[in-house]
C-alpha cells in the first residue's frame, strides 16, 4: 500500500508545462521573424515592375549603382588591410591596454553615424591640418569620391575588426603551438593554419562590412553629398519626388547589398556545424 503512495507523478504531467513554454517560444519567434522581414514584405509589395524597369533604365539612373560598388570595394580593401592585423592582435591580447583599443574600435560603433559624419568634418575636413597635408596630395575629405570612401570606412570598420576578432578568438591557440613546434614560423602557421579556420567568420565579418559601408549614409550625408552613391541617390530621389521614385534604387540596394552576407553566412553556419561534428567524433 505504501509503495503505491510512492510512486513518482506521471511522466506527462511534468512534460506538459516544458512541452507548452516550447510551443510559445517558436511562437513568439516566428512572430519577430516576420515582424523583422515585414519591412522588405512591403517594397516588394509596393513595387511596380514597370516603374523599376522606368527608373533603373533611365540614362545615368546606374551610375549611383557604379559609385557604391566601386568606394566599398575600396572601402573593404582598406579595412582587409588595416583591420586584419589589429583583429589578430586583439583577439591574441598582444596589444599594450588591450581593452583601450577594443574600446576605441566599439566608439564608431556606438555613435551616431551622423555624428561620425560631423567629427570627420573636423578630423580630415578641407580647414583642418589633416585636411591640408591631403590637399598637397590632391586628395579632399568634401564633397568628393575619396570623401565617401573615408565614410564608409568610418561606418564599417567596427563590423569587420569585431568579427574578424571574434573569428580568430575562435581558432585556438594550441594549434599555432603545435604548428610552431613543427618549424613553421609565425607568419607560416598564420598562413597556414589560422587563417584557413578563421576564413568563415572573416568572410562574415567582411560580408557584413560590405552591406554596412553600401548603405552607409548617416556620414555621407555630411561629408561626401557628392558623387552619390545609392543610400544618397535614394534620398535625393524621395526628397525631390517621393517615396515611389525612391522605392526602385532601394531594391536596387538590397539585391547589391544582401546577397554577400547571406551567404556567408551559410558558409560561416556549415563551417561551425563541421566543426561542432569533428568534435563529437573526437570523444572517445
Amino acid at each position: 500500500m505504501s509503495s503505491r503512495v510512492d510512486r513518482p507523478a506521471p511522466r506527462l504531467v511534468l512534460t506538459r508545462p516544458i512541452r507548452l513554454s516550447a510551443v510559445a517560444a517558436i511562437a513568439a519567434g516566428v512572430v519577430v521573424w516576420l515582424a523583422l522581414l515585414g519591412p522588405l514584405g512591403a517594397l516588394l509589395a509596393h513595387i511596380s515592375p514597370a516603374a523599376t524597369r522606368a527608373s533603373l533604365g533611365a540614362p545615368g539612373a546606374l551610375s549611383p549603382l557604379f559609385v557604391s560598388l566601386e568606394a566599398s570595394a575600396l572601402a573593404l580593401g582598406v579595412l582587409v588591410v588595416a583591420g586584419t592585423p589589429l583583429a589578430w592582435l586583439m583577439a591574441r591580447d598582444r596589444l599594450p591596454a588591450p581593452r583601450l583599443f577594443e574600446a576605441g574600435v566599439l566608439v564608431p560603433l556606438l555613435m551616431p553615424p551622423l555624428v561620425i559624419g560631423l567629427l570627420l568634418v573636423f578630423m580630415v575636413g578641407p580647414a583642418t591640418p589633416l585636411g591640408g597635408a591631403l590637399a598637397h596630395l590632391h586628395l579632399s575629405a568634401s564633397n568628393t569620391f575619396f570623401a565617401l570612401v573615408v565614410a564608409e570606412v568610418y561606418e564599417s570598420a567596427p563590423y569587420y575588426v569585431l568579427g574578424a576578432q571574434s573569428a580568430f578568438a575562435a581558432v585556438g591557440t594550441e594549434l599555432e603551438e603545435n604548428a610552431a613546434l613543427l618549424g613553421d614560423s609565425r607568419a607560416r602557421s598564420f598562413r597556414r593554419v589560422t587563417l584557413p579556420l578563421a576564413a568563415p567568420g572573416l568572410a562574415m565579418s567582411l560580408a557584413t562590412a560590405w552591406a554596412r559601408a553600401m548603405g552607409a549614409f548617416g556620414a555621407v550625408i555630411v561629408i561626401a553629398y557628392h558623387p552619390y552613391g545609392l543610400p544618397m541617390q535614394i534620398w535625393v530621389s524621395l526628397q525631390e519626388s517621393g517615396l515611389a521614385s525612391a522605392l526602385p534604387f532601394a531594391l536596387l540596394l538590397i539585391v547589391v547589398a544582401l546577397p554577400l552576407p547571406l551567404v556567408a553566412y551559410l558558409w560561416s553556419a556549415r563551417a561551425r556545424s563541421a566543426r561542432i561534428e569533428a568534435r563529437h567524433l573526437a570523444v572517445p
